[in-house]
């Protein structure tokens, strides 16, 4: 086994790594999955020493922030027992940062452990603060929840980003409302443009609010200064001056951020995506499970990221959708 630095084709440094630990989650929110998912075989999981296994290899070879990511990562019985585990990497310094995706649901529960075991900053799903809109979008949440998830949050020490899709028609008039909220309690912000992966009931140039737009429209009431900030990661940033918050961009649609990509994504089923946008994978499980011996994963891994294509084709033109995938969001993990 070696711990040379994971170095795709085009000179990127991959630092980054995102697991998924479950496709399972207590929210079906519409731009995301069906009402009536058909989960995964929990046979097919990864166990969470298994999880434990990829990533340690992962942090081997230079992943130096580690997401954990779902579905609703605090949905998987046991989840703290991994968490337990990545931490002893943030303990000798070999993991810079373990963080955390989530909907907030079960925040109120696990803030205050996660805190513990090294967690410092999580971020939120949250795309509205109208009750009876959230319950819309997410078919089975309650806002009041998720509320008091990320009070809970604050409360043991995270810090706290929330993540909202923007919506066309659905939530366009809670741009200064949700944005005055995040100001007020002290959350950086970050728009995502909704992305074409997986069957949903809606349709996706329907659902598609440009951010283009949407800056503009912040602009058109605050001042906006861009950042240099850059996480190796799609966000672009600027900073309000009349608050002195973050503001946080991602447009995979309306401009491609791929040119200073940092990161793989890793399933619950141990499939290795080397980007979110394209289909092409690398099967970590059985060379995972021939040996309990690490040089093969090793082997897959190294194989895998010398796949890493330069960047995604998502695309949606004014007639239709290119570029999309056909696995859930849910699956890959975010």
């Amino acid at each position: 086994m070696t711990d040379a630095p994971l170095i795709d084709p085009f000179a990127r440094a991959i630092s980054y790594l995102r697991v998924s630990v479950t496709d399972r989650c207590d929210f079906r929110c519409t731009y995301c999955m069906a009402e009536h998912m058909t989960f995964l075989p929990k046979a097919d999981l990864l166990t969470l020493e298994e999880l434990d296994r990829l990533c340690s290899a992962f942090v081997r070879m230079g992943v130096r922030k580690l997401r954990v990511t779902g579905g609703e990562p605090l949905v998987r019985r046991g989840i703290l027992t991994f968490f337990e585990a990545m931490s002893r990497h943030l303990a000798t310094g070999a993991l810079q940062e373990l963080t955390l995706t989530t909907n907030g649901s079960q925040l109120a529960r696990f803030a205050r452990p996660l805190a513990d075991l090294g967690v410092t900053r999580v971020n939120v799903s949250l795309d509205t603060l109208d009750p009876d809109r959230f319950a819309a979008i997410t078919r089975w949440g309650r806002l009041p929840q998720v509320l008091d998830g990320i009070a809970a949050a604050r409360a043991a020490g995270l810090r706290v980003k929330i993540n909202a899709v923007a919506l066309k028609g659905v939530n366009e008039d809670e741009l200064f409302s949700l944005t005055d909220w995040c100001a007020r309690e002290g959350h950086d912000l970050t728009f995502i443009e909704v992305m074409p992966m997986g069957d949903v009931e809606h349709a996706r140039l329907d659902q598609y609010w440009s951010l283009r737009d949407l800056r503009a429209r912040l602009a058109s009431r605050f001042t906006l200064t861009d950042l240099l900030e850059r996480s190796g990661g799609p966000a672009r940033y600027v900073r309000i001056e009349e608050t002195g918050q973050k503001i946080g961009f991602i447009t995979p649609l309306t401009h491609n951020f791929c040119e200073s990509c940092n990161r793989v994504r890793l399933t619950c089923t141990g499939e290795l995506y080397m980007c979110l946008g394209q289909e092409d994978r690398a099967d970590l499980r059985a060379p995972l499970r021939a040996s309990p011996d690490d040089a093969a994963v090793e082997q897959a891994i190294r194989a895998a990221i010398a796949r890493k294509p330069k960047g995604h084709d998502f695309d949606y033109s004014r007639s239709g959708v290119s570029g999309k995938v056909s696995r859930h969001m849910s699956h890959t993990g975010g």
